[in-house]
């Protein structure tokens, strides 16, 4: 046991921290090299709102555009996601993992533990923001880029700023209700919404004020790249923080804390109804090991539901009604913009002028696999690794089950929880096409949810092979993100430098959109490559797997 909460904590999480941070200062390195060389003239045009949504400044240039995309976009989701990781984890994720009564056994009050973990979620969020800021000098520096007027120092405090909130939101949910679905999945919901909505409401006349109901207006809505520090926007997102630090205190007081997580799955329910018991006990076999990808299913069912609602209500039915409300005049800007910029954004460049390509730039091009990645990358990282970790492994293969079979089965889960989110998304989108008058096939839909469908099991089974060949879950999540954020950034860059172009065609996500499935239907070869890629890495898994002395502690 080490000395403090804090301390052990500190050494938890600093790790995951300073990956990230590195991860995101060389991806800084490689978009601003690429930039360096780029015509930004024609962008001066445009007006301020679509540049807004588009994350271009005023007088873009290498640095501003490099800079706002890694920092404004990827970086913000990605250390936001650790800190929302660090919240979950912090009194639920000990809940959940039976660890809450060794904490509380020692002569630590509630409130001592629950005040070390919040002083490791500001140090941990300050210092890998400042990172990013000392960062982009040196990245600046080595390739002789000009920072221009840029007030990078109070954006990066924006930033900083907005990843603690989503922090602190994750931390008191989980102090709420021990529920560490729940403090993971509302706050990365409201914070994808939030981003959405910003970018999409000051598009829609009369609309302009509605985005201010959200978190993430508070980051950059005031430019404070280019205006400096916003006083009343830091103090919408610190004082939001506060509130939330006091909820915790208040919830984790009044509530008995479990010894571990006993929560009852879907398969549990469905057995104790006499209406399904026969249905499910044939489901569930004579053990309850026998059907592991049922009892995988019921063990994710609330990331399931988030998501899938995410996906269906509003990345789907809600932006059919919002496009039908948008100014033509804006959209028709969108022409304007090259394809080079749409590609940042996971466009297969078609802009966002019909419905098609606004549905391709807002649901497709990044949620969409992010949503799916979300719940494959867990499966496939939890799947072997989580059954090791929590020392559950020996009890499944104490049943005459091969390992294969073990792998095999958490493969069928992972496949049909993606296919869940990927028909939720179908359904969105089909029926705000039909509420907005949009006019958008169906099956073209089908064949733009398929693909990212398949994208997303491909880092799954990524997820699934490090988890196999580690048995380390945190292992298996960090390399998983990393491998699809530097693809992502590869092939979006691809456009713009030859080199890079040759080395895109290995990536999955030049797969996807690039046919533009949504205006052109599916492209089988896309598919096969896809389908062909995570039958392969699902054999690799299956051979580490196999041939791993297997641990049997955590």
């Amino acid at each position: 046991m080490l000395a403090s909460v804090f301390t052990k904590t500190f050494r938890d999480r600093w790790r995951g921290m300073a990956i990230a941070a590195v991860a995101l200062a060389v991806m800084l390195l490689l978009a601003m090299s690429v930039y360096a060389s780029f015509d930004f003239t024609l962008y001066d045009d445009l007006p301020e709102a679509f540049r807004s949504l588009m994350s271009i400044p005023d007088n873009a240039d290498a640095a501003s555009l490099a800079i706002g995309v890694l920092f404004g976009l990827y970086g913000a989701f990605a250390i936001s996601g650790l800190a929302i990781s660090m919240g979950s984890n912090s009194i639920a994720g000990e809940e959940r993992a039976g660890t809450i009564g060794l904490l509380l056994s020692n002569p630590k009050s509630r409130t001592n533990i629950l005040m070390s973990k919040i002083a490791n979620m500001v140090l941990l969020t300050a210092l890998i923001t400042f990172s990013l800021f000392v960062a982009a000098y040196a990245v600046a520096a080595v390739l002789d880029v000009a920072l221009g007027d840029m007030r990078l120092g109070p954006y990066t405090i924006h930033l900083w700023a907005n990843t603690l909130f989503y922090g602190m939101l994750a931390f008191a949910i989980g102090a709420w209700t021990g529920s560490k679905g729940m403090a993971s999945g509302i706050p990365a919901g409201l914070m994808i919404i939030g981003f959405i909505a910003v970018g999409i409401f000051p598009l829609i006349e009369g609309w302009e004020n509605v985005a201010k109901v959200f978190p993430w207006y508070y980051f950059d809505g005031a430019d404070p790249m280019r205006l400096g520090l916003s006083f009343g926007h830091l103090a919408v997102l610190l004082g939001g923080s506060a509130v939330l630090g006091v909820a915790a205190w208040i919830g984790v007081n009044r509530r008995d804390l479990k010894g571990q997580t006993v929560g009852t799955t879907l398969l549990d329910r469905l057995r104790n109804n006499p209406l399904t018991q026969k249905v499910a006990d044939r489901l569930a076999g004579s053990t309850r090991v026998s059907r592991i990808w049922i009892k995988t299913i019921s063990e994710h069912q609330g990331l399931l539901i988030i998501t899938a609602y995410v996906m269906f209500l509003i990345m789907g039915v809600l932006m059919g009604p919002l496009y039908a409300l948008m100014d033509t005049l804006l959209l028709e800007y969108a022409d304007q913009l090259p394809e080079e910029l749409w590609a940042f954004v996971g466009s297969g460049g078609s802009g966002m002028s019909t419905p098609e390509g606004f549905y391709e730039v807002e649901t497709f091009g990044l949620t969409v696999p992010i949503a799916i990645m979300v719940v494959t990358i867990v499966i496939g990282s939890r799947g072997l690794a989580g059954e090791e970790a929590n020392r559950t492994m020996g009890l499944l293969l104490a049943n005459p089950i091969k390992r294969r079979t073990i792998v095999l089965e958490k493969t069928y889960a992972m496949v049909a929880l993606a296919f869940a989110v990927g028909f939720s998304t179908w359904a969105g989108v089909w029926l705000g096409s039909l509420l907005g008058g949009l006019g958008i096939s169906p099956l073209n839909i089908a064949a733009a949810s398929i693909l990212g469908t398949l994208v997303g099991l491909v880092f799954g089974a990524v997820a699934l092979v490090v988890s196999a060949a580690t048995g380390r879950v945190r292992i298996s999540v960090f390399a998983t993100v990393g491998v699809a954020f530097t693809m992502f950034l590869i092939n979006s860059i691809a456009i713009l430098n030859d080199t890079v172009e040759s080395i895109a065609a290995f990536t999955p996500f030049n797969y996807y959109l690039s046919n533009e499935p949504l205006s052109n239907g599916m492209d089988w070869g896309n598919l096969s490559v896809l389908a062909l890629t995570f039958v392969a890495l699902v054999v690799v898994a299956v051979m580490f797997f196999d041939r791993r002395d297997l641990r049997q502690t955590g």
